[in-house]
């Protein structure tokens, strides 16, 4: 018994093996190690004032991301894949901008691992997307993802998926175009709709039925707001979304995309 107790205190007092980051941005694949990162060129101290995550200022070692993209165009599409399947969907034009907003590549040192997100929880590490002055460019928390294992580059969710696309024929300022826009913005890392999508943390949201045909409007609200204040359990990963992160008239063109797609089950 002492000994297996000695044994696990010496695994866990060891530093983390280095991690690799994955890049598939056309051409041959690219990896980088942990280790390679911590020692680029352009690596810095970076100060993030109020990290999404971590709901506090954070120091890290990180690179800007635009450097490690080389052949990625404005126009382009990228997704990051974490390690829980969670996937982000981004236009590349604000990664690669060098300001107001900055995306940079934050990499937990082995040697130094970065805090636990919570109780029974694992950090942001092994690479995280974090942003110096978001606000400058309207950052949303859902662009900053966290224990990235690869980065793509991919066609428009339009071209990948077009399942979640609203009826062709409406007018183009219709509040639920606006709607599918937040939700490739806000829900699509985690869920997917009508089987369409790569995340793979939350449900489905229209099969085999939409949240807004078995939610109350207004406690469908309360759930996006604050999942926890509705149903309470220690393994929500939800977050809630506050009017900083998606005003009221948004949350309205959001559950419009929703109560609309519920008529367009595939």
């Amino acid at each position: 018994m002492h000994r297996c107790v000695a044994l696990l205190a010496l695994v866990l007092s060891l530093p983390l093996s280095a991690a690799q980051l994955h890049l598939e941005l056309g051409g041959a694949p690219r990896q980088w190690d942990s280790a390679e990162l911590l020692s680029h060129p352009q690596a810095r101290e970076i100060s993030i004032d109020q990290d999404v995550s971590y709901k506090r200022p954070m120091r890290y070692r990180a690179v800007p991301l635009a450097t490690l993209l080389a052949g990625v165009s404005a126009d382009d599409h990228l997704q990051a894949v974490a390690l829980d399947g969670f996937a982000a969907e981004m236009p590349a034009a604000p990664l690669l901008q060098a300001g107001p907003a900055r995306a940079w590549l934050a990499i937990e040192d082995p040697a130094q691992p970065w805090p636990a997100l919570g109780d029974g929880k694992p950090s942001a590490g092994p690479f995280y997307l974090v942003w110096t002055d978001p606000q400058a460019s309207g950052i949303r928390p859902e662009q900053w993802p966290f224990q990235i294992t690869t980065i793509r580059r991919q066609a428009s969710v339009e071209q990948r998926f077009p399942a979640l696309l609203p009826a062709a024929d409406l007018p183009g300022d219709d509040p639920v175009r606006q709607g599918f826009a937040l939700f490739q913005q806000n829900c699509l890392a985690c869920h997917r709709l009508n089987g369409a999508g790569d995340a793979q943390l939350g449900p489905d949201l229209n099969l085999p039925h939409n949240p807004t045909e078995y939610f109350q409007p207004a406690f469908l609200r309360q759930f996006i707001r604050d999942p926890q204040s509705l149903r309470r359990w220690p393994q929500a990963k939800m977050p809630g979304f506050a009017e900083s992160v998606l005003s009221e008239a948004e949350l309205d063109a959001l559950l419009a995309y929703l109560r609309h797609m519920a008529g367009r089950k595939q």
